[in-house]
Formats: structure tokens, sequence, C-alpha cells
């Protein structure tokens, strides 16, 4: 477990930018469809139960969550996207509200993309790694719930998925995930250090 993720603990919830907290040199974001279990692996990844918001009702983080960690840097939790059920004016204030955070945020040095091992690689993930590789901001890939797919399953989806990004000249991390079965969790927490540390010694 590592000491700086495990110090995690709530800072604040931003509904617009002037939201945003001050003085922070790096973070770490998190965001993927609303069903792809961003909050369980936050909290998994932290070693703490209640840190993140779990809901059994998906798009239920509708705005955005900053969590504080040692000296000056925090994880992010992005508004989940592609919810359906959410009314067309909330998805639009939701959008908005992203959109101000990935583009203007400046100590933002890296973002996770979860993905539903069973449903990766859809539209809107694309719309996200592309313009993670326009702003040239550094992208890790967790395929998450990979508890509830066979072995077989696991490696056909690595493979579609790191073959697909490649073929679209993406360069960016891919692994597995299971916040419930600790599945991939050391390699994941290992990459989000390393950013903090790299970003920090800037």
């Amino acid at each position: 477990m590592s000491s700086v993720l495990s110090k995690a603990h709530f800072l604040r919830s931003a509904s617009a930018k002037q939201d945003f907290p001050n003085n922070i040199v790096a973070e770490i974001a998190f965001c993927g469809r609303s069903n792809a279990g961003k909050s369980s692996a936050i909290n998994a990844l932290c070693g703490q139960k209640n840190l993140a918001r779990t809901s059994k009702t998906p798009g239920r983080t509708q705005l955005i969550n900053f969590f504080k960690l040692d000296g000056d840097t925090c994880l992010v939790d992005l508004p989940g996207y592609g919810y359906a059920k959410a009314p067309a004016k909330v998805q639009q204030k939701w959008q908005r509200l992203m959109e101000d955070y990935l583009t203007i945020r400046e100590s933002l040095c890296g973002l996770v993309l979860l993905m539903d091992i069973r449903h990766p690689l859809t539209e809107i993930d694309w719309t996200m790694i592309h313009w993670t590789n326009h702003y040239q901001l550094p992208l890790y890939i967790l395929l998450t719930k990979a508890d509830k797919v066979n072995r077989n399953h696991t490696t056909k989806a690595m493979t579609l998925v790191t073959s697909k990004l490649e073929q679209e000249g993406f360069n960016c991390g891919v692994q597995t995930f299971s916040a419930t079965k600790q599945i991939g969790l050391h390699q994941a927490q290992n990459k989000i250090v390393d950013w903090l540390n790299s970003a920090m010694k800037k």
C-alpha cells in the first residue's frame, strides 16, 4: 500500500472553475463512463472504503471532487460521462465543467481513464483519448471489473485495446484492474505515485 495514497482525504467539491483549489502543484484525474467503477477504484487505490462516494445509481458524481495527498498534490474524481438517464441540461453542465477543468488546470499531470473490460473503447472513450493526445497529457487506462470475466476474455480485451491504440498511433499504458479483488492494484498505485513524483521534481 502506497503511504502517499493512503493519506488521501477529501478536500472539496467544485461545481464551477472558481471552486478549483489553488496552490496545488500536481494532481491526477480519474475519468470514465458512469458505470466504469471510478469511485470504487479510487477507494481501492487509497486503501479506504468511503473516500470517494460509490452509488448503485451510475452518474451520481455531478461535481469534481478533490482529494488531498501529501504536500501540494491531489487526486481528482471527475463526473462520470455517458449516463443517458441524466437530463440533457445536467449533462451539458457536466460537460462544460469537465472541459473547464481539463483545458485550464495547469497542475494536471496525468489522466487515468477507466473502462469496463466488458465494454472498452466506446465512442466517448475515444474522445477522451484524442483529447489527451491533443493536449499532450499523459494517459493511463484501467480496464476495470476484471474479476467479472475469465482469463481468456481478459487476454482478448487487453489485446484488442492495445492493438487498436497502436493502430491509431497512441502511446499509453493499459492494464487490467479490479477494485473488488485488487487485481492490478499495486501496478496502478506505482504508476500514479511515479507520475506525482515526476511532476513534483519539475
